[in-house]
């Protein structure tokens, strides 16, 4: 975990820069070799815990910890989880930098360190030790182009010891005598080390430094700046697992104000609850978020399952103000100590719940049976992507599928909000994706099924037109920059989704949600153009198939694998549904003619139809849905429970007519309240939109 080669000297940083120092012996060692760190007693990092525990007694005024990284995982994850234990936030502004970049920045900004040890084929300790990186840095990168080194030591190559810099304001470090160690004399790669013995302060400044610039042994006093840590690890926390008293102490909901829907898919499959008639005792957002949750990781239970099974998290709520409040919430029930193999992803979005008649809280959670998922989760701030300081990852990779969390146009280093407007922050966004998505080896420009994007309702009129054409601009860009570098894309051709919704979290205009295909070969995916198999769906609900139905339906088909759709319902299209009991008005989204209930009937019954059609054609069925949403506008004027009726009958018809689907004693679609939803961000004004995502197993 830390490197020891040279510590020597450290003790000198604090006058040279001239803050305090605190320093701890390393009492303990490797114990949990796992790559994700859970609090392991005399583990080496509970070492760190003990030492950054004393400077927020000291220095209560500390709230952050800034560390190197660049590219260690091992490293980020332990002092991401030693920062969350004490509620300080992780710095790692070099995380996932270039590192050619890297290192020739540092030498402009006049870092002078030199290396103490190497480790690498062409580093030999009797040429190279003691050398500075400014000397170095063309026979790396030749190091580089011959063997694949990383120019900045980072798989292990070097070491380095800082002996000045700008940060150094007081005094430079000068070093006078030292010896060299070799502990391997390997003949491809030797390693040896370079250890301090004599060093002292050349002052920066006109008064000499402690009287004048003695020479320091390394026995010498402490200086008044440096704090030695003693002690144990007293940290008092619950066992893993243990309930918070407060999430067992629910109030007692009804039956009929709580639903519950499922997909029939053994393997992943999707949860969702939410409550229905409000006017029961008021419990706020909190209290209905507390009953969800509660009532999701029943469901787990029944199932064998725990939230460490849960890929992907939709958390919709009826106020973005009060997201702290939810946030608490929510971070009772998901944990990192209750997701040891990494947290689910998230998106989190305000719809007009209330509007609808349901609760403050609605809750869908994507499952997997199996603990083959891929999490990243970078606490950190960098500039490399927007952090996730808490239980919810940047994305989830589970079988050749990554489940991105929403993205916001966020400026990763500052963590807020980029100036420009609408477009601004979805390039924003977009850069964000694509960071997250190259951490997969993948492009969201070639890669991506799906794309949901979310448009906030205070994004002006005459900007949302533009919303898309940006969107396609940036893809085109990526695909071209993937030429330039050689490579040849094979690229999908993803559908896309627009939903308008009442706020995004940070007061955002934009947020999207890419869904990517990652084949686990490196093998060119199939042709995803989606042409019909030869095997046609049975006919059903009196509907005849028709040349304007495609005009309906977007796909993305990968055979044999997934099958994404997005079926639009338009006002247009619901007059052809409904020819013989609608006017002509609702062409024009006249909407103060309301659809009847006989009318919201047939196209829930078309709804099916299309869905059922599309997926059969494509050799998938029923079973292989791992979701499947339908948005709805509360200004639909047809009661919530009204339309989940009439779709769940629809689907009892279809299983009756040709065994496609058991809906069991649960729905398998989720009802969607939102403010709009279509296939441009131009035209959100769908009477219903359907999202369904399937895979085969």
């Amino acid at each position: 975990m830390y490197q020891t080669v040279g510590h020597q000297i450290i003790v000198s940083y604090a006058e040279c820069m001239g803050v305090p120092l605190f320093r701890r012996r390393i009492q303990g060692s490797t114990r949990h070799h796992k790559l994700s760190y859970q609090r392991t007693p005399g583990d080496e990092v509970e070492d760190m815990f003990i030492l950054l525990n004393e400077v927020k007694k000291q220095i209560p005024s500390v709230t952050a910890v800034s560390s190197g990284a660049i590219a260690s995982d091992y490293q980020r994850l332990r002092v991401e989880s030693v920062c969350s234990r004490l509620g300080l936030v992780s710095l790692a502004y070099l995380w996932k930098q270039d590192q050619s970049l890297l290192l020739q920045e540092m030498i402009t900004n006049e870092i002078m360190a030199i290396t103490v040890k190497v480790a690498a084929m062409g580093l030999d300790p009797a040429k190279h030790l003691g050398k500075e990186i400014a000397f170095l840095e063309p026979y790396l990168h030749k190091l580089k182009d011959l063997y694949g080194i990383n120019v900045c030591g980072e798989g292990g190559e070097y070491e380095t010891l800082t002996l000045d810099c700008p940060l150094f304001q007081n005094a430079r470090i000068m070093l006078d005598d030292f010896q060299v160690v070799l502990h391997s004399s390997d003949s491809i790669a030797p390693v040896g080390v370079l250890h301090p013995l004599k060093f002292h302060l050349e002052s920066k400044q006109s008064n000499s430094l402690s009287g004048n610039n003695k020479t320091n042994d390394l026995c010498r006093e402490n200086i008044s700046s440096v704090f030695e840590v003693q002690g144990v690890n007293l940290e008092e926390c619950k066992a893993p697992g243990e309930p918070d008293p407060e999430v067992n102490d629910l109030i007692e909901v009804s039956s009929h104000r709580l639903h519950l829907s499922k997909t029939e898919k053994d393997n992943t499959f999707s949860i969702c609850c939410w409550l229905q008639d409000t006017s029961g005792p008021p419990t706020g957002l909190q209290g209905d978020l507390k009953l969800i949750l509660r009532q999701i990781e029943l469901q787990l239970e029944g199932c064998g399952l725990g939230w460490e099974h849960v890929l992907y998290i939709h958390l919709y709520i009826s106020d973005m103000d009060q997201f702290t409040q939810a946030n608490e919430t929510y971070v009772r029930f998901i944990t990192q100590d209750k997701c040891p193999f990494g947290v689910p992803s998230r998106s989190t979005i305000e719809l007009p719940l209330i509007q609808a008649g349901l609760g403050r809280a609605y809750v869908e959670v994507l499952v997997a049976n199996d603990q083959s998922k891929r999490v990243l989760h970078v606490q950190s701030i960098s500039c490399w992507a927007p952090s996730c300081i808490g239980p919810y990852s940047q994305a989830t990779l589970h079988k050749e599928i990554l489940h991105m969390a929403g993205q916001l146009g966020l400026d990763p280093p500052t963590m807020t909000l980029c100036d420009g407007g609408s477009t601004a922050e979805l390039e924003s966004a977009l850069q964000n994706s694509e960071a997250i998505a190259k951490c997969f080896n993948c492009s969201i420009s070639t890669s991506a099924i799906l794309f949901v994007v979310y448009c906030s309702t205070n994004i002006p009129l005459d900007e949302r037109p533009k919303i898309h054409d940006n969107l396609d601009t940036f893809a085109k860009q990526l695909k071209l920059s993937h030429l330039d570098k050689g490579t040849k894309p094979e690229v999908l051709d993803p559908i896309f989704l627009y939903i308008l919704v009442p706020d995004l979290p940070k007061r955002a205009l934009v947020e999207i949600k890419p869904i990517l295909y990652v084949p686990e070969t490196m093998e060119t995916p199939e042709e995803t153009s989606c042409q019909l198999s030869s095997i046609v769906a049975p006919t059903s609900f009196g509907f005849q198939p028709a040349d304007w139905h495609d005009s309906c339906i977007q796909k993305c088909v990968i055979p044999g694998k997934i099958c994404a759709v997005v079926l639009s319902i338009t006002s247009v299209v619901a007059m052809k549904i409904c020819s013989d009991s609608m006017n002509a008005d609702w062409s024009n989204n006249n909407h103060q003619n309301f659809l009847t209930e006989s009318q919201m009937k047939r196209i829930s019954r078309f709804c099916i139809f299309l869905l059922n059609k599309t997926i059969i054609e494509n050799d998938f069925s029923w079973k292989d849905t791992m979701s499947l949403r339908l948005y709805f506008p509360p200004n639909l004027h047809v009661p919530l429970e009204t339309l989940s009726n009439l779709f769940a009958d629809g689907f009892k018809e279809l299983d009756q007519m040709n065994g496609g689907t058991k809906v069991g004693g649960k729905p398998i679609f989720n009802l969607v309240p939102v403010l709009g939803a279509g296939i441009s961000a131009a035209c959100t004004n769908d009477i219903i939109t359907c999202e369904l995502f399937a895979r085969k197993s």
